[in-house]
């Protein structure tokens, strides 16, 4: 990691793109916020299209140009990659396969070291990405205090699923069996975390969850909320957060049931369910450890409805796309 951020400090990127698909894209949107916030780096997601069907590729000739991907073998991946090596900037992989073509073609290699992902929906891989992308943000910076607020990750985690409790989030599950559409909420750095957890809710239970930022909710798509509509609501303690009540007001005021997770009594009380998140994370942390109940949650409604989320139907572990 130190080696990377010297190397990256040496360029002096101008910007960072950043190429992923699925899961990995939902990690690149948490490298938006944390780059951004504590970096000044403007962060773009790349379009692997522009790559590698139209063959017009932006100039990335002054950008770091990062790939994300659990297997490394998606080509349309390892295409923005060698093409930002091919103008020049400086490349980096975070993948979870050192021999794969995604890692042989950046100039350096962050390996996820997450271990074989048996179940079809990466999940620990997911995790391990996002603290990847926070250490490597921590030593680009210069506050020691990020680095020391790193050390408390793995703990919090671990109060997370204890916190939670696998028991309860699965009874939770049970009333929203039948529901075949959600919306998952997540503002700032918890974006992602929205994004996440709608995507593991589409991939293992097959209900169509829609991830949006409560401010672009409000501008326009809260029409589509009626009495009953289940909504589940990314809130851990941050800026993001500050304004949540005239928020769970409109939605409580369009009838709708609020699934929250927030270490927050004052929101837990007020929602129709409550997934506790422990306290004392810092926001910029707080996706890596929020996103652990979301995805128990997924798991729990999958089983609920009496699927494997191990293995749903028509996916496979490693999807290559052009």
């Amino acid at each position: 990691m130190r080696e990377a951020a010297a190397r990256i400090r040496m360029f002096d990127p101008e910007w960072v793109v950043i190429a992923g698909r699925g899961t990995s894209d939902n990690a690149a949107r948490y490298a938006q916020y944390v780059l951004g916030a504590f970096n000044q780096l403007s962060v773009a997601l790349a379009v692997p299209s522009l790559f590698t069907l139209y063959g017009a590729p932006p100039r990335m000739g002054r950008a770091l140009t990062i790939g994300i991907s659990q297997s490394g073998q998606s080509p349309d991946v390892v295409a923005v990659i060698e093409e930002g090596h091919r103008q020049g900037g400086l490349t980096l992989a975070i993948t979870n396969e050192l021999d794969s073509p995604l890692a042989k073609a950046a100039d350096m290699t962050l390996l996820l070291a997450s271990g074989a992902e048996h179940a079809v929906a990466a999940t620990k891989t997911y995790t391990n990405q996002l603290l990847l992308l926070a250490m490597l943000s921590a030593e680009l910076g210069t506050d020691p205090a990020r680095r020391a607020e790193l050390e408390l990750v793995p703990h919090a985690v671990e109060s997370a699923l204890g916190a939670a409790g696998v028991a309860a989030i699965g009874e939770l599950a049970m009333h929203y069996m039948n529901a075949g559409r959600f919306l998952v909420l997540g503002r700032g750095f918890n974006y992602c975390t929205a994004f996440e957890i709608a995507l593991k809710m589409k991939e293992t239970s097959y209900v169509l969850a829609e991830p949006f930022s409560p401010a672009d909710l409000l501008h326009g798509p809260i029409a589509m909320l009626e009495y009953g509509f289940p909504v589940v609501l990314v809130a851990p303690s941050g800026k993001a957060t500050e304004d949540v009540h005239p928020f769970i007001d409109a939605l409580e005021g369009r009838g709708a049931r609020v699934i929250a997770l927030s270490d927050r009594d004052d929101v837990l009380k007020r929602t129709s369910s409550g997934i506790r998140l422990p306290a004392g994370v810092p926001e910029w942390l707080s996706p890596i450890v929020s996103v652990v109940p979301g995805q128990l949650w997924a798991r729990s409604l999958a089983m609920a409805k009496g699927i494997d989320s191990d293995r749903p139907r028509g996916l496979s572990k490693v999807t290559r796309t052009r």
